[in-house]
């Protein structure tokens, strides 16, 4: 592939890069649309230079201007699923080293990818409408045209215009606000981000929100009915971001506020800088799901400050990530629940190379995504096997203390630019110089470009691992005489962690008797537990041992929340289940329309659903 080029977009990086985006939005509740301006500042890389590609998907362009002047523009043809070039003829010629600005007027589609619009009736207020964005991976083109692709970082500045009875924010610092000079019954809202970033961490939420004060630096918003329940959830936050703050160095981002979305949101959490987004299902009230939030912080030095350069090297974001917030569990709790995470994620490892197959070179640490579909592409490989090498790297280093300081290192080396893996390996190199014979007997083709499990597997310290490997053998030896035998005292000395890990440990063996699964909830009784994660693997144990009173909990759990860590495997288990396959497909078919995009098209396509059949988004 030609320097300058990522698979993911039309935009030429190696021809002119934006540096800052002046953003107006005006939020259209009615019709589902936001009506957008943009003004980007680009500099120019070549000489001669008079056009450039922009990335859009679905938007409406009216109007394009560069330095004040026409500009002649052509929407190119559309792409599966990067959308459509937005091709730009400038009126003038500019050399090396300028700088102009390009300005876009333009509408999103109602079905921008990006964007989720909600009724007042999936919100927890049920009184007003919601809109939320998730931008990553190349969805930021739905709502802005840009250049998405994570190898160019600007700063933005926004207005929000919204009607004035809901509260805008976004991924920025919160620069003031007034009532709409256009219309008094809306307010616009000012943002600014100063530390540059690429166009996939751009994120705007739209609802009735309120917020507490969760630290020096922190606020927590929701909407009413869940913020306080979200500041007791999340009380540890300062002391995460202090941790980490000692591990990796200072925190540039200034504000560090958690927004808890409704339950549609598609994953655990999104990394926004200045405002994390966090699924409510991590409101397990007892802080025990709180290690998202560590995994979200340590995103503002392993992602967003140091960013992979394409989406092929999307592990260099996550593998870190996961490896920093183990840290920051190893500084709040030990070492030995460090080990004990790091277990859990092998075993998640393991199920997303079952789910695409030992020989699917998307399993690849570093994939080539040449017409692959970032969104078809997602799985825990980049976050576990990147942990993984990095774990059997700082075996070979001299331990914890020793590679944290290279990570440190390297934060420091590469922050605000965007890298690929073989620079992350030279500095490697680089930095352990006196062990470069150590280094040079890694099988790095075998970690990045081989398919499947790793070529190491780690020992880790099973101390508190024991327990819940003891309590499956006992389940999964278990005659129908010695199901007395259990009782509630097993899992009382048990931590939610150690509950989540027994399931899944289950999970890992032949399904168990429907018998055994009964007495399980009998003596445990699985079904009344808050925790999203422990309800989510005993679910799947019980659908999958065939339990058929478990498959309507099975659906409530897949239709209440949309976090796809849940609704796809809990669908796909009880598609499995051939009695209910029927089933689980009309049940997809009803709800879909209040999932997110992205979810209803991955659940679609683990059913075999056409895509066209009533879409309902």
């Amino acid at each position: 592939m030609a320097p300058g080029a990522d698979p993911s977009s039309f935009s030429s990086f190696a021809k002119c890069v934006t540096k800052h985006l002046n953003l107006t939005f005006h939020v259209d509740f009615d019709s589902h649309v936001i009506k957008g301006k943009v003004a980007l500042t680009v500099e120019v890389l070549e000489d001669k230079f008079s056009c450039l590609t922009l990335d859009t998907k679905d938007l409406k362009i009216a109007k394009v201007t560069a330095n004040g002047q026409g500009a002649k523009f052509t929407l190119g043809a559309q792409h599966r699923f990067k959308g459509a070039p937005l091709e730009i003829t400038l009126p003038f010629e500019l050399s090396r080293g300028q700088h102009m600005i390009l300005e876009v007027t333009y509408e999103t589609s109602p079905k921008a990818s990006a964007l989720q619009w909600l009724t007042p009736e999936q919100t927890a207020g049920k009184k007003q409408p919601y809109l939320f964005s998730q931008c990553q991976a190349t969805h930021c083109r739905s709502m802005v045209p840009c250049q998405d692709t994570p190898s160019v970082k600007h700063t933005y500045y926004a207005q929000v215009s919204v009607p004035k009875e809901l509260v805008a924010l976004m991924s920025a610092v919160r620069d003031g606000q007034e009532v709409d000079p256009q219309d008094s019954g809306r307010t616009i809202y000012r943002f600014r981000q100063a530390v540059p970033m690429p166009s996939y961490l751009i994120a705007l939420v739209v609802g009735a929100l309120e917020s507490r004060e969760i630290g020096p630096r922190s606020r927590v918003w929701s909407e009413k009915e869940l913020v306080d329940q979200a500041a007791y959830e999340f009380a540890e936050t300062e002391t995460m971001l202090k941790t980490a703050e000692q591990l990796a160095g200072p925190y540039v981002w200034g504000q560090y506020d958690i927004l808890v979305l409704p339950p549609s949101f598609p994953y655990g959490g999104m990394e926004n800088p200045c405002l994390t987004f966090a699924t409510p299902t991590l409101l397990a009230g007892d802080r025990s799901l709180s290690n998202v939030i560590a995994h979200e912080i340590s995103h503002s030095w392993t992602g967003n400050l140091v960013t992979n350069k394409t989406w092929e090297h999307f592990w260099l974001n996550e593998g870190h990530t996961v490896y920093l917030e183990r840290m920051i569990g190893r500084s709040m709790e030990s070492e030995q629940f460090r080990q004990f995470k790091a277990m859990g994620g092998w075993k998640e490892l393991q199920e997303s190379v079952n789910t695409f197959g030992a020989n699917n070179p998307l399993t690849n640490l570093v994939p080539s995504l040449e017409e692959v579909d970032t969104d078809e592409a997602f799985s825990s490989v980049p976050y576990e096997k990147g942990f993984a090498l990095l774990y059997h790297l700082e075996e070979l280093m001299g331990g914890p203390e020793v590679f944290m300081g290279f990570v440190k290192s390297y934060i420091q080396l590469f922050a605000y630019s965007s890298i690929t893996t073989e620079e992350w390996k030279n500095y490697l190199f680089t930095y352990f110089k006196d062990k470069v014979d150590i280094l040079n007997k890694v099988d790095w083709n075998g970690w990045m470009n081989t398919p499947g499990m790793p070529p190491v597997k780690p020992q880790y310290d099973t101390t508190l691992a024991d327990a819940c490997i003891n309590l499956c053998k006992r389940w999964t030896q278990a005659k129908e005489a010695d199901l007395a035998g259990f009782s509630e005292a097993d899992l009382k000395a048990l931590s939610s962690h150690q509950v989540i890990e027994f399931l899944a440990l289950l999970l890992q063996e032949e399904p168990i008797p429907v018998s055994h699964v009964k007495r399980m909830q009998e003596v445990y009784n699985l079904n009344a537990v808050k925790n999203a994660e422990i309800k989510f693997r005993w679910l799947r144990l019980c659908v999958r041992s065939k339990w058929e009173e478990a498959v309507p909990l099975a659906f409530k759990m897949a239709t209440e929340q949309g976090r796809m860590k849940f609704t796809r495997p809990l669908f796909r288990e009880v598609y499995n289940f051939d009695k209910f396959r029927d089933e689980a497909v009309s049940t997809f078919i009803k709800y879909r329309g209040a999932m997110h995009p992205v979810t209803a098209f991955l659940v679609a396509k683990d059913l075999k659903v056409d895509q066209g059949q009533s879409t309902g988004f």
